[in-house]
């Protein structure tokens, strides 16, 4: 694997940027893999323990926003003391969660694990933390692409771990298989030290003179760019949530098949894996701005031409391996672009304020699907809205600009 360096010559990826590449690609595994088998519990914790279908729904959902809210904590608790005490953890957290949702049969313990745990414990164990460390790393030629691939593996686990959750979970029921997803949580844990070595090799000398976060965070906040690049995560957050939880319910209204919806979120998966890795080249050789407007441009005609087309297995199969080449390729394009206007030494922090918007709209769109369609019936309004986002955020995202900010001065001390 190689690179053009600024003189032509090809400059090569070092052996601790693929080892931390590598760690985070299966800690990102691990950590999004488990995260995605949570609908496969759904019926089961309503036919098994008689909760409401709408109690365990928004447990779910709750994760969602408790991760954002997490996030930049997490984020700066890795900036200030490595990767690995965070993942350390997060990985326990996130295993007791997933141990408490499999062991009670309470809907306000169900809430607290799947809830409030696992929020607390992916804030640690994914993008805002997994992504700064493989950041640190690599050289500003390199970052984009490698994480780029960090961010792929997080559909690898997608892949493996859903049939082995399925799998355990006909065989010996869902407590067991919530307990074997807290094992495999617990046995990535080590992977953060290999993080904290590859990182460390490389970030002090990099920015050893980086400004204290309380200035770096108050200069981002006054940046137009990082305010319009946090806006506009707010708008992907809300399309892939919406999508990873409504879409089933939607084909089903079209009378398509029954497993349909789920062969298309396991394209979904399968296609990021390519365009994760391939948003993070792109951004390694354009303006990322520029990639993300184009993205969400991409995005919103695809959302807006599936939904007016008519459906048929064909068409929903095409929707879903076109929305898995840019599901989650705006993490590295958007952690990436963080990175080149404000540095690495506090990307952990700075990207988890952009990242809480995220999830805020993850939150909304999951919910507001939901609620919009329990209202009038039909998924037809926020269709519509979520292709109208990514015009919007594509406008957000050309105007930004990517020049190093100057490092701001700390506050004079009295």
């Amino acid at each position: 694997m190689s690179f053009q360096s600024q003189a032509g010559r090809p400059a090569r990826m070092s052996r601790h940027v693929l080892l931390v590449t590598l760690a985070g690609a299966l800690l990102m595994s691990a950590a999004m893999g488990v995260r995605q088998t949570f609908g496969l519990f759904v019926g089961p914790f309503s036919f098994d323990h008689g909760l409401p279908v709408t109690e365990i729904a928004f447990a779910i959902a709750l994760h969602n926003l408790v991760w954002g809210v997490a996030q930049p904590f997490a984020g700066a608790a890795a900036d200030r003391h490595g990767a690995a005490p965070v993942v350390a953890f997060g990985a326990a957290v996130f295993a007791s969660g997933l141990a408490v949702a499999g062991l009670s049969s309470s809907g306000p313990m169900l809430v607290i694990g799947m809830g409030m745990l696992v929020g607390i414990g992916i804030s640690c164990t994914s993008f805002g933390v997994v992504l700064t460390a493989v950041g640190r790393a690599a050289s500003a030629e390199q970052r984009s692409l490698a994480m780029g691939l960090a961010s792929a593996g997080g559909s690898l686990g997608q892949v493996v771990l859903v049939p082995l959750a399925q799998v355990v979970s006909d065989r010996s029921g869902i407590a067991t298989a919530l307990l074997a997803l807290a094992g495999c949580m617990l046995a990535a844990a080590p992977l953060g030290i290999l993080l904290d070595r590859g990182s460390a090799a490389a970030a002090p000398l990099r920015e050893a003179a980086a400004p204290p976060l309380r200035a770096a965070l108050a200069q981002a906040l006054r940046h137009r760019g990082y305010r319009l690049l946090t806006l506009g995560f707010f708008t992907c957050g809300f399309q892939l949530a919406f999508i990873a939880t409504h879409l089933p319910n939607y084909l089903l209204l079209c009378h398509m098949p029954a497993g349909l919806g789920a062969t298309a979120l396991a394209m979904i998966g399968l296609f990021n894996m390519v365009g994760s890795w391939g948003c993070g080249w792109l951004g390694g050789r354009f303006r990322q701005q520029h990639v993300l407007g184009w993205l969400y441009l991409i995005r919103g005609a695809a959302i807006a031409a599936f939904f007016l087309l008519p459906k048929s297995e064909t068409s929903v199969l095409l929707f879903a391996g076109t929305m898995g080449l840019i599901w989650l390729g705006t993490v590295p394009l958007t952690s990436g672009l963080v990175a080149k206007v404000f540095g690495t030494r506090h990307l952990g922090t700075l990207f988890g304020v952009c990242f809480l918007s995220h999830q805020i709209g993850s939150f909304l769109g999951s919910w507001l699907g939901g609620y919009l369609f329990d209202l009038t019936g039909s998924y037809s309004l926020v269709w519509s809205a979520t292709a109208a986002a990514g015009l919007l955020a594509a406008l957000l995202h050309f105007p930004i600009q990517d020049r190093p900010a100057a490092a701001p001065r700390a506050p004079a001390s009295v």
